[in-house]
């Protein structure tokens, strides 16, 4: 049975303001509308996915079998329910698969480099918060022009729908994450029964001892106690920060600033971790622009978190002292 989304019960937020943080928003009448009209049945699914497949290394191949793998992603993506709620089309998360293929060995086995990035909405705006960019390298797998992606939840049937359903649900989880503190589990989970799944397959990056930076460690450390400060961080960081900001920006700023202070703690637990790091690959530009705003006091003091905790996109945060 379709259950309502838990954002029309205050806890998930899309274009509808949370009952504890504005109980009198006129978007609450929606919620409670579509709530009388799950039990009927009609819902959307849960993605706004487009995908983009180049060959730029690869010649003297058609271009429409590339259009046909682009057609088969999106088809898979946006027509599958992947959840028990009920989504609308306001509430689908845009997200983009971009692969980039390096060679083609026969006609059916792709070796390419997969990149999945994520944006949610901000409230109040029509600016789109990077959530979510994971640039997935060296991957392969085995896909026929012209036939649909087939995914299983409970069993591993091929490298491709694998690759999609476990983005699926981790984005799904980062998404829910941010909209109700630590909300995103169920997903998360689901994700990790895809890795599991995948443990007997011979294609990469699915097993702890391949790589420190790879699909098994991604959301094994989501899952872990000690990564709780990150995942506590998505909710702080977008609706007590970025969707608070058309209200009072100062007040938000400073709650997006203590959230990431608490970061540290993973980095002593954790350092370097692959998390982090996905997190911070899509948002320490928004980071920059963000605390470019703040007076000298925050600003140094941001900045000597960032520089810590994310060493690797240090010259870009220099730039929120200097304003460049």
């Amino acid at each position: 049975m379709l259950e309502a989304l838990p954002w029309c019960q205050g806890e998930r937020v899309k274009g509808c303001e949370s009952a504890a943080l504005a109980p009198f928003h006129p978007r609450t009448l929606l919620c409670v509308l579509m709530a009388l009209f799950f039990s009927l049945g009609s819902a959307g699914q849960e993605f706004n996915c487009k995908a983009t497949v180049i060959a730029p290394t690869v010649a003297n191949q058609d271009p429409r079998i590339y259009k046909s793998l682009e057609t088969a992603i999106m088809q898979m993506m946006n027509t599958r329910r992947w959840t028990n709620y009920n989504y609308s089309p306001a509430e689908r998360l845009d997200c983009n698969v971009l692969i980039t293929v390096g060679s083609q060995p026969t006609i059916d086995r792709w070796e390419c480099t997969m990149q999945v990035t994520y944006s949610r909405p901000v409230y109040g705006s029509d600016y789109m918060s990077p959530m979510f960019t994971v640039v997935d390298n060296d991957i392969s797998f085995n896909w026929l022009e012209g036939t649909q992606i087939e995914f299983s939840a409970d069993r591993y049937l091929n490298n491709l729908s694998s690759l999609l359903g476990f983005y699926a649900y981790f984005m799904l989880g980062v998404d829910a994450d941010s909209f109700k503190a630590m909300g995103g589990t169920e997903f998360y989970e689901l994700a990790q029964d895809v890795v599991s799944n995948a443990q007997s397959t011979s294609e990469t990056g699915w097993k702890a001892y391949e790589s420190q930076t790879n699909r098994y460690w991604l959301i094994d450390n989501q899952l872990q106690a000690v990564f709780r400060p990150l995942r506590e961080l998505l909710y702080t960081y977008h609706r007590e920060g970025f969707d608070q900001m058309s209200k009072d920006p100062v007040a938000a700023r400073k709650k997006i600033a203590a959230s990431i202070e608490k970061l540290r703690t993973v980095h002593q637990a954790k350092p370097s971790s692959y998390n982090v790091q996905v997190f911070f690959n899509a948002k320490h530009q928004e980071v920059v622009n963000l605390f470019k705003a703040s007076d000298p006091q925050e600003k140094s003091k941001i900045l000597n978190t960032l520089s810590l905790i994310d060493p690797g996109h240090i010259q870009q945060y220099q730039k929120i002292v200097s304003g460049s």
